[in-house]
């Protein structure tokens, strides 16, 4: 109660200083962003002075905690019980604190309605699995044959758990041991039991909080404004940014997550701390080094090249060099950047369509941007708008790194101008005007025309969109209440993180492509996004709800995250005084909303030998003047060869921005995605609730669309199928994964022992009499014969193993190079499938090939370039080699 009346005070204190309501920067039905403060329904943060923030915001999370519960049980860490989409459901009554028996694998009435009750908080509650059947069929067939066909061998077995939606569950297949939710059977009866604390609430989230500065920055640049909450957030976020350097010179992450990241520094130092701490920023990227090539962090699984944005450190990079002029980082970083690209080239491009696959970039969780059925495998297939924007740029500098040091640059150009090309040919909507978010399949690839907030965004500031492209995505791409989220419509089914969920960081880069093309109101809308979430949380967290802004409730987040708070600095450099830094100097162009105007200052601005007072008054986005020490200074150039004290005045001509809108929704999820069955000429699939219709997929391409949930195959040759859910407005489901049907063309197995030594490993679930193993030393070049009845098209693949670490992380993926009568014809690629679970079997991606009729070689080798980032462990079993003819 203390607490609560010293807030009363304090506010009080704050409107007698301000002595009267102030002006709104932005309303609207969810919050209120003033000049000092913020409005949220009964939560208020109130800025007393530029050190000093209060805020009384609790979360409201744990008063919706349903009753209803839908889960399901997972043996090794995989959704490998029932049917996506089909869960366990209970309703837990009052007074009840243990679950019925439930038997691994049964069926479920279909779901009942949520009456609407909450359950109390700090609810414990035991949930009780029969295992029974499992164990039975460990022991007499040595694996246990799940659901979808697939075998999990008795010697890879390790536990089985609890996923679900209700916290402490969570839907986060890849991390349920980490969170505690392996069941237990002490008494080895085959019941399992786990006994959780539902809706966890911690009392000290109704305590009122307040910042104030505790940090010296005073060596820091300066700001002020008239908007008394952008001054104290800067100052919050300079604070956080000093607190986030760690005592070897590196870049922490976030206040719980420890380490240099590639991708988050990168982003990070691009958006502010090449200039504001380039030295610790060239060291933190260091770290992001090895064999003279980018380190690329681990996201779905296995690493580069499943994931493959790790070219983000050239973003870095050449902001680094252009801030700081530096010659030695410049030769340094040209090595390293070249290295990357060579390798890159050689394992991700797609010669049909000039992009470059891998997961989209930060959106390193696949369960959260990508449908359940894409394995790893699958996901390195894709081909993510992103992820292929930031390879499109890492050309694009390499080849003025090039120019600058006198090395050959025309390849680089070229290269980025194709990947230019397939994003607009491959990713473009017209229709909806702005790019969709990856193609995905397997054999053949189709777009999902879902949004992709980040890869929208530097499609605008790396000029992949042309000026009208870029209007038209700012203007059209659809935002929410509480700001641009990352992907939209959202997937059904999975908790909020990069689903259904907003990031600052990716909030500031949206910002700032809405500030490059004069859309006022798309700028005003994403500065309120930021400036809520850091006045009411006190700190810039890393992520927060989509549907109520709230930071709990998010698979993970943190406060003081990197990324976060250098979103928050980039505003007030990059925005409101409009700094861009080129080869030769930096470059004036403020962007300031007719709500932000005033008199803004930055003070003791540190630029190589320089140090600059800068201001700017007015609003708008047009540059009446610019005066240098009282002189015109011409093009609001800097020339990076002054030095000294200066004093740098603009002056913006109060003009408005011109006509510009914005494509506010609500926060809507898609259809869930189908699963289709073949069966002799036809294939079918589960009726979605809600789908209006269905459209079906032939080889990529939209045949028809159809009510039924039916579809008889017409022909004999070689197709893959998919199935769209389409709803009564419009949005589509995630397509399901691929039928394969062909009449007049079996698929050939070439056993793989029949080539080379067998493998004596005591592995299972194998075909024919054995497998093969590969690594460094071992089967580093294996030749195969393949004979075929005529010329075509065929498809390449391998059924392979690899136990050497879990499925969703660490950087094992096995890598190798195919050639086919003598030619290279790209790479295999064998992500982890589990730790230790050797027995596990599946495909490698596929390679389309043209083989002649009669016998030709193929060769399946290690080269340089499928050097993973583990650099030691490049292991995988080989069971057999699979041709098919396509074409």
């Amino acid at each position: 109660m203390k607490k609560y009346r010293r807030l009363a005070v304090l506010l009080v204190a704050g409107l007698v200083a301000c002595n009267q309501q102030p002006e709104v920067l932005y309303q609207s039905n969810a919050f209120t962003v003033y000049p000092d403060k913020v409005v949220q329904g009964d939560f208020e943060a109130r800025v007393l002075s530029p050190e000093h923030i209060v805020s009384n915001y609790r979360s409201t999370a744990s008063e919706q905690y349903s009753r209803l519960i839908t889960f399901k049980f997972s043996i090794n860490e995989k959704d490998n019980e029932k049917p996506s989409g089909e869960d366990h459901w209970l309703i837990i009554e009052e007074g009840e604190h243990a679950s019925p028996l439930i038997q691994f694998g049964q069926d479920n009435d279909p779901n009942p309605i949520d009456s609407g009750t909450k359950l109390p908080v700090n609810y414990e509650y035991t949930f009780r699995l029969d295992l029974r059947h499992v164990l039975e069929q460990f022991n007499e067939k040595g694996y246990f044959e799940a659901f979808d066909g697939s075998r999990i061998a008795k010697d890879d077995f390790k536990a089985v758990y609890i996923a679900g939606g209700a916290e402490p569950l969570t839907w986060d297949f890849s991390n349920l041991d980490e969170n505690g939710l392996a069941l237990k059977d002490p008494d080895e009866d085959g019941i399992f039991e786990l006994t959780v604390t539902l809706n966890p609430f911690d009392e000290q989230q109704n305590d009122v909080k307040e910042w104030k500065l505790s940090e010296d920055i005073s060596m820091k640049p300066s700001y002020q404004s008239d908007q008394p909450i952008v001054d104290a957030l800067f100052n919050l976020s300079l604070e956080e940014a000093q607190l986030n350097i760690e005592p070897d010179s590196t870049l922490r992450t976030g206040a719980k997550w420890g380490g240099v990241w590639t991708r988050d520094v990168s982003y990070s130092t691009l958006l502010a701390f090449a200039y504001h701490e380039p030295e610790v920023a060239k060291i933190s990227l260091l770290k992001k080094v090895k064999r003279d090539r980018i380190i690329q962090d681990t996201g779905s699984g296995g690493a580069w090249p499943v994931s493959s944005d790790r070219t983000t450190w050239a973003l870095a990079a050449w902001e680094i060099y252009q801030v700081t002029g530096d010659r030695q980082w410049l030769h340094t970083a040209f090595k390293v950047i070249r290295n990357t690209l060579e390798d890159d080239y050689k394992t991700l491009r797609d010669e049909q369509t000039g992009l470059y696959r891998g997961e989209s970039s930060f959106l390193d969780w696949r369960e959260q941007t990508y449908p359940r059925w894409m394995s790893n495998v699958d996901i390195y297939i894709s081909e993510n708008l992103g992820t292929n924007v930031v390879h499109y740029q890492a050309h694009i500098i390499l080849a003025k790194m090039a120019k600058i040091l006198g090395e050959p640059a025309d390849q680089y150009l070229s290269r980025a101008q194709q990947i230019k090309d397939g994003i607009n040919s491959f990713l473009w909507m017209k229709d909806k005007g702005y790019y969709g978010q990856y193609l995905y399949g397997r054999t053949y690839l189709s777009r999902s025309p879902r949004f992709e907030a980040l890869g929208e965004a530097l499609a605008i500031l790396f000029d992949v969109a042309d000026a009208q492209q870029a209007e038209s995505i700012v203007a059209n791409s659809p935002v929410t209440n509480f700001g641009t989220t990352c992907i939209y419509p959202h997937i059904p089914d999975i908790p909020p993180y990069h689903n259904n969920g907003i990031w600052p960081f990716v909030q500031s880069y949206w910002n700032l492509a809405a500030a490059k093309v004069g859309n006022e109101e798309a700028l005003l809308h994403g500065l309120a996004s930021i400036y809520r979430a850091g006045a009411l949380f006190l700190s810039n967290y890393e992520n927060m709800v989509a549907e109520t802004g709230d930071y709990v409730g998010t698979e993970i987040n943190s406060h003081r995250m990197l990324w976060s708070m250098a979103g928050n600095l980039a505003m007030v450099h990059r925005v409101f005084m409009g700094i861009s830094f080129e080869e030769g100097g930096m470059r004036f162009n403020p962007v300031i909303p007719k709500a932000y105007g005033g008199v803004k200052t930055l003070k003791n601005f540190r630029y190589r030998d320089a140090v600059l007072d800068i201001s700017v008054t007015g609003y708008g986005n047009e540059v009446a003047s610019v005066l240098l020490d009282g002189e015109l200074l011409e093009n609001a150039f800097f020339s990076a060869n002054l030095s000294g004290k200066h004093s740098i005045d603009i002056v913006m001509k109060n003009t408005d921005f011109g006509p510009g809108q914005i494509n506010l929704v609500s926060n809507k999820f898609s259809p869930p995605t189908p699963q289709v069955k073949l069966k002799d000429r036809s294939i079918s699939w589960n009726e979605i609730p809600g789908a209006a219709g269905y459209q079906i997929y032939k080889n990529g391409v939209i045949l028809e669309t159809i009510t039924s949930s039916e579809f008889p195959i017409e022909g004999n040759d070689f197709a893959a199928f998919t199935i769209v859910a389409i709803d009564a407005e419009g949005i589509e489901s995630f397509a399901s994964e691929p039928v394969l049907f062909s009449e007049t063309q079996q698929e050939m197995r070439l056993e793989l022992e029949d080539y080379t030594t067998r493998s004596d490993l005591p592995y299972s679930n194998y075909s024919g009499n054995g497998f093969i193993e590969i690594s460094l030393t071992k089967n580093t070049d294996l030749s195969i014969p393949v004979t075929v009845p005529s010329d075509g098209k065929y498809l390449i693949d391998l059924r392979y193993s690899n136990g050497t670490g879990p499925w969703n992380t660490d950087n094992n993926c096995g890598i190798r190079s195919l050639y086919v009568n003598q030619a290279y014809e790209g790479v295999l690629v064998f992500p982890q499938r589990g730790e230790n679970e050797w027995s596990d079997w599946g495909y490698s991606n596929g390679c389309q090939v043209n083989l002649k009729k009669g016998k030709n070689q193929l060769d399946i080798r290690f080269e340089d370039w499928n050097t993973n980032m583990d650099g030691e462990i490049n292991d995988a079993m080989l069971d057999y080699l699979r041709v098919i003819r396509i074409e």
